[in-house]
C-alpha cells in the first residue's frame, strides 16, 4: 500500500483532508481529570484552550477535543457534564483550525458540532447512544468509526479474536452498511482500529503489522497509538518514557499510509513525519515511482 493510495476524507462544511499526499496531526485536546496521559494538566476550559492553540503552533493540523477519559477502567460521565467540559473549548479553537469531538454521546455531538466542531471521533461506532446515527445523518460530519471491545469500563478483561485483523474488517463492513444507509456518506468516513482498545500486546502489534488490509474497504486510516501502554507492556516502562515508542510507530504506519495521527506530542510527531515522507520521497525517486 503506497501513500499515494491514500483516500480523501470529507468533513462537515466539504473540506477534504489528505488532498496534498501528506500525513495529517489531530492533536489531543483533553479535558478530563483521569485521561491516561494528560488527565488534569488541562482539565478547565481556559486551560484547554490555550494547549489547543499551542499543538496548533507546533504543527498539528486538526484538533480532537474530549470531555470524557476513554481510558480502559474509565469511569463514564453524564452528557451534561461532559458538554460544559468541551463544548467551549470547541466553540474556542474551531475558528482556528478543524476541531472533532470525541464523544459517543448524540447530545454532546451534535452541541459541538452546533459550536463549530467538523468531525465526530466515537469509540462506540454508535453502539452506546443509537440517536448519534441520527445526528451524524443529520449534519454530516466527518466520522472516524473506531472499533472497540465492549465499553471502557470493561473492554481489557481478556479480550479475545481468532483473527483480529479480519474480524475488525468485517465489523468496519458492518459499520459502513449500517451508516451509509442510515444517510451518513460514505466519504466522511475514515477508519480507526482501535490501538488498545479491546486488545492485548499480540492484537495490537498485529493489527499495526497489517494494516495495509484496511485499505481494501477504500477509506483513509485514522490511528491513535500515542503513549498508550501497549508500549509500557513491549518496554516495562511507564506513561512517561513512552515518545520514542510512539515515534517509531507513527513512522512505520506513515509509511504504510496512515492519514491522520492522534497524538499528545504534536512537535516531536510533526518531525518524525517530516522525515518519514522525506525519505520515502527519496525511495520513491530512487526507485522510479513506487514508494514502500
Amino acid at each position: 500500500m503506497s501513500q499515494r493510495a491514500r483516500a480523501i476524507w470529507t468533513v462537515r462544511g466539504g473540506a477534504a483532508l489528505g488532498r496534498d499526499d501528506r500525513s495529517l496531526i489531530a492533536g489531543i485536546v483533553n479535558v478530563t481529570p483521569d485521561s491516561f496521559f494528560d488527565g488534569g494538566r488541562h482539565g478547565a476550559p481556559p486551560a484547554a484552550v490555550a494547549h489547543g492553540l499551542a499543538l496548533l503552533a507546533q504543527g498539528a493540523d486538526m484538533l480532537d477535543v474530549g470531555g470524557e477519559s476513554t481510558r480502559p477502567g474509565a469511569a463514564p460521565v453524564d452528557a451534561a457534564e461532559e458538554s460544559a467540559r468541551a463544548v467551549p473549548v470547541v466553540r474556542a479553537l474551531a475558528a482556528h483550525a478543524p476541531v472533532s469531538i470525541d464523544t459517543s454521546k448524540a447530545a454532546v455531538a451534535e452541541a459541538a458540532l452546533c459550536a463549530g466542531a467538523v468531525i465526530v471521533n466515537d469509540v462506540s461506532a454508535c453502539r452506546f447512544d443509537p440517536e448519534l446515527t441520527g445526528v451524524l445523518a443529520q449534519y454530516k460530519p466527518g466520522y472516524v468509526l473506531m472499533h472497540s471491545l465492549g465499553r471502557p469500563e470493561s473492554m481489557q478483561a481478556a479480550p479475545r479474536y481468532d483473527d483480529v485483523v479480519g474480524e475488525i474488517l468485517s465489523f468496519f463492513e458492518e459499520r459502513l452498511s449500517a451508516l451509509t444507509a442510515a444517510g451518513l456518506p460514505e466519504e466522511r468516513v475514515a477508519l480507526d482500529p482501535g490501538i488498545g482498545f479491546g486488545k492485548t500486546l499480540a492484537h495490537n502489534l498485529a493489527i499495526m503489522r497489517d494494516i495495509e488490509r484496511f485499505f481494501a474497504l477504500g477509506r483513509p486510516l485514522y490511528v491513535g497509538v500515542s503513549n498508550k501502554s501497549w508500549t509500557g507492556e513491549f518496554f516495562g516502562q511507564g506513561a512517561d518514557r513512552r515518545g520514542p515508542a510512539t515515534q517509531t510507530a507513527s513512522a512505520l504506519l506513515a509509511a504504510k499510509g496512515v492519514l491522520v495521527h492522534r497524538v499528545h506530542d504534536v512537535a516531536a510527531t510533526a518531525a518524525t513525519l517530516a522525515l518519514t515522507e522525506a525519505i520515502s520521497g527519496a525511495i520513491s525517486r530512487a526507485t522510479g515511482g513506487e514508494r514502500p
